[in-house]
């Protein structure tokens, strides 16, 4: 009996911290507040579905699209997103649909179960519910590994999409000693498509205006400085926020370094993927209070690859945010 009860014991103190620490790891993806929410939206014209090369900024590979208009083998600059992809934690990833509820549901129910001394087999006593508990906790398991093998196997499908486009590509290229004046660094002279200083200094200034624009809730001036598609996964993600009662605040956006991926043409649509690392205040306060819910003071991090197409006559509007892994 006392072997009974050191075990069921030891089991429930398990449950208390899974309980404590799952709320944690489902919302991991809501520290990445900022412009984009920390995922990858939007489009590249023909190369929506080719990874950028790396560069010295961003050595590692970017991360296939989570949201995108754009077909394999449609190329072109996004126009309104009918609907963009929702956000949040792993269990509520684009087309987890039913399986996420599932799991949710048995991960939830199983622990709030194991923590009061119930569960599947809660009526039973002595070995029986012992038994309960670990079955209990193996099918937890089992859900949770479906679920992982799903989302590899989808990030797989995707991958297998890429594939080199007939058009010249522009490499990353050494970065010469010549700085633009802004956080970037030159790349090769010899690019089919020429990014001259004065552009890079644009996708300088378009990093701060947007990440501006989007901590004041500002779309009619996100309009004026990225695509349709774009401005569309922002309003979604504010009015995300709205509904939670939120408002995410950027401040303090520092380039601190930048180097060109890759420059191309498309018909009459001129395309710079840049590599960027910068540095910023993230955080997310309660509306109407100012309390704080996620984020803090403190200055973080991030690396991510920004795209941006310009049609002929027309400004650089930011067309798509990669991450990088």
């Amino acid at each position: 009996m006392k072997f009974t009860q050191r075990t069921r014991g030891i089991v429930q103190a398990i449950a208390v911290v899974l309980s404590l620490a799952l709320p944690l790891m489902l919302a991991i993806s809501a520290a990445d507040a900022r412009v984009g929410g920390g995922g990858s939206s939007g489009s590249r014209g023909g190369r929506t579905f080719s990874a950028p090369p790396s560069t010295s900024t961003a050595p590692n590979a970017a991360q296939p699209f989570n949201r995108t208009i754009t077909q394999p083998g449609s190329p072109g600059m996004g126009a309104p997103a009918a609907a963009g992809a929702a956000k949040g934690g792993f269990f509520n990833r684009p087309g987890m649909g039913m399986l996420g509820g599932l799991a949710a549901g048995f991960l939830g129910a199983g622990l709030l179960g194991m923590l009061f001394g119930g569960g599947l087999f809660g009526g039973l006593g002595g070995l029986s519910s012992i038994i309960g508990l670990i079955l209990q906790i193996g099918l937890i398991i089992i859900v949770v590994r479906l679920a992982m093998s799903w989302w590899q196997r989808r990030n797989a499908t995707a991958s297998a999409y890429a594939a080199p486009t007939p058009a010249p590509a522009v490499g990353p290229g050494p970065l010469n000693s010549l700085r633009t004046g802004s956080g970037f660094g030159l790349g090769s002279g010899s690019a089919p498509l020429e990014i001259a200083p004065a552009d890079y200094e644009t996708f300088e200034r378009l990093l701060g205006e947007i990440q501006d624009a989007w901590s004041n809730e500002d779309v009619a001036k996100l309009h004026t400085l990225a695509t349709p598609e774009m401005v569309s996964y922002f309003t979604k993600d504010l009015e995300e926020n709205k509904a939670r009662n939120d408002i995410n605040k950027v401040s303090d956006v520092k380039l601190l370094q930048g180097d060109l991926a890759e420059a191309w043409r498309e018909g009459e649509t001129d395309y710079a993927s840049v590599a960027m690392r910068f540095s910023l205040v993230d955080k997310t306060l309660e509306r109407g209070t100012g309390r704080l819910v996620a984020g803090s003071e403190q200055p973080i991090e991030a690396t991510e690859v920004w795209t941006f197409a310009r049609r002929r006559g027309s400004d650089w509007e930011l067309s798509a945010i990669q991450q990088t892994n």
